[in-house]
């Protein structure tokens, strides 16, 4: 039976402190994460390998950053002063069950990969940076491709050791501790009991969301800590749920000469999913991914000349599809391969997912990989990668002859019922701005990456008010400005947090750092500024 109240312990393992090291050597190695966010510095980093040299960091410590790999892209695991907490001691796999793996939170998705795999277990719902420690990826509610089939972390998130900013430590194991009626959590902690308020803002219904602290009503506080970034806590171990099983892929490169078709594909790829996901249809089309690349993205590809280094042809179209399709246990390469050479007279996934792609006019221009090919795979999904990477060495190039001009992009998710209508806001306002501009993203989860190519510091300036625009339609659309990089320290996601959820959203959430962490020692300025 759940209740609203959970008891705080002692951390476990012997008291000891735990190194600081001031080496500039050592600290300037933490200063900045993935989103190159200006102005890190800290007073220390220190790698702590137990709950009690974690809860003893914190104590000692006026204000702490606990980072993974620091693969943030907002400016969240970049340190303000603060002393950074490593992850990198906490790194063992604890317990590998035939159902749960339980983790400490320094373990990376390459790590957790590798220990499944003896075992025919696997963990679906990975993002794109396998590199990406386990704490960071709950911390974050991360969420990527998969996401349309596998949902993001938060769903497969049983449990979590949390140590607290006061050094007390919560065990939390999903359905036993949910918020009370009258929203609020209580926490009898060594020095006090502490209330914790639901926040009372209403959270968009989107596939994807990173946009501060989660609230609904008889929430499980299990989920206050998931996506928290930080901020709440310091997570020490996770208990994952895992499958059985890995199912062989295939990979579709599709590119459409008009954005309409390619909507509509899209649009029956989501519908066929669905009814094989509701009725186990062995021979049902079943997506577990669709990426888009629009017409710029590809323009910087066939610039780069990356169609010939991965030797995918790119051709002149409006949008490109990068389709992840899952295919029946045991399909091999060969198999695969003769299903499409019979696609007309088979009834089987790649058959059926063949004669769609004939009925839209695109099978002669489709780049495939069948299971087993791992390197036409590798190629696939280097296109794919070589989109951001163009963008990135033109904004660098830029920065380079002006230090004032940085990457300006977005994440923003929609109700895929307005997609539609969100890509022609981004074209239209792109185009009265006259700014150059690349939109890629997780189309099967309306989740778009709009990116400003800018030439001079004005671009990045204008960029930012059109994303400011992109957020406020965004939020009219029923969706969220921030989908899944989180919000860290970065102005305009704060900024955008504020129009999705208002002043009083932001009250709220100061409400409940405060009622865990009320001197802000744990990542102050993440998130939200201090009142």
């Amino acid at each position: 039976m759940s209740t609203h109240v959970i008891r705080a312990r002692a951390p476990r393992g012997a008291a000891a402190s735990v190194e600081q090291r001031t080496d500039p050597d050592v600290v300037s190695r933490f200063l900045e994460d993935a989103g190159h966010f200006p102005g890190g510095h800290a007073h220390a980093v220190a790698s702590p390998a137990s709950e009690a040299e974690v809860a003893s960091l914190l104590r000692t410590s006026s204000t702490v950053l606990p980072v993974g790999a620091q693969s943030s892209l907002t400016g969240g695991a970049t340190p303000m002063g603060d002393t950074v907490l490593s992850s990198s001691r906490l790194n063992r796999i604890v317990e590998l069950g035939e159902q749960v793996v339980r983790v400490q939170a320094g373990v990376t998705l390459l790590e957790l990969d590798a220990a499944l795999r003896p075992v025919d277990r696997a963990y679906p719902p990975v993002p794109t940076f396998l590199g990406a420690c386990v704490g960071g990826v709950v911390a974050t509610n991360a969420a990527g491709a998969a996401t349309f089939k596998y949902g993001t972390t938060r769903s497969w998130v049983l449990g979590l050791t949390v140590v607290l900013a006061n050094g007390d430590v919560l065990d939390l194991e999903r359905g036993r501790t949910r918020a009370h009626p009258d929203g609020y959590f209580e926490v009898e902690s060594s020095d006090r009991t502490v209330r914790i308020p639901v926040p009372r803002y209403t959270m968009p219904s989107v596939a994807k969301i990173a946009a501060g602290y989660f609230a609904v009503p008889e929430m499980d506080l299990v989920d206050l800590f998931v996506g928290s970034e930080g901020t709440l806590g310091v997570i020490t171990e996770v208990s994952l749920r895992t499958v059985r099983g890995r199912r062989p892929q295939c990979l579709a490169f599709v590119p459409f000469g008009r954005r309409a078709n390619a909507m509509r594909f899209v649009e029956w790829l989501r519908e066929e999913a669905a009814v094989t996901w509701r009725g186990g249809d062995a021979r049902g089309v079943d997506i577990a991914a669709i990426e888009h690349m629009d017409a710029r993205c590809l323009e910087l590809l066939r610039e780069d000349g990356a169609d010939r280094h991965f030797g995918v042809p790119i051709p002149a179209a409006e949008i490109a599809l990068l389709v992840t399709m899952e295919l029946p246990v045991g399909t091999t390469g060969a198999a695969a391969y003769e299903e499409i050479g019979r696609f007309r007279e088979l009834d089987t996934p790649t058959a059926r997912f063949c004669r769609a792609l004939e009925d839209a006019g695109v099978l002669d221009d489709v780049e495939i990989a069948v299971p087993g090919d791992d390197a036409r795979a590798a190629q696939l999904l280097g296109v794919r990668e070589a989109v951001p990477v163009a963008v990135n060495a033109r904004v660098g190039r830029a920065h380079a002859a002006d230090s004032r001009i940085a990457k300006t992009a977005a994440d923003m998710v929609v109700p895929f019922a307005q997609l539609n209508e969100l890509m022609t806001i981004y074209d239209n306002e792109f185009r009265r701005r006259s700014l150059d501009a690349a939109v890629w993203g997780h189309i099967s989860d309306g989740n778009l990456h709009p990116n400003v190519i800018p030439t001079s510091f004005a671009d990045v300036e204008s960029g930012k008010d059109a994303i400011r625009f992109f957020g406020r339609e965004v939020i009219r659309l029923g969706g969220s400005p921030l989908a899944e990089h989180g919000v860290g320290r970065h102005p305009v996601k704060q900024a955008l947090l504020r129009d999705l959820y208002g002043s009083e959203g932001i009250d709220d959430m100061r409400a409940v750092k405060e009622s865990l962490d009320p001197e802000y020692k744990l990542a102050p300025g993440v998130i939200f500024e201090r009142r």
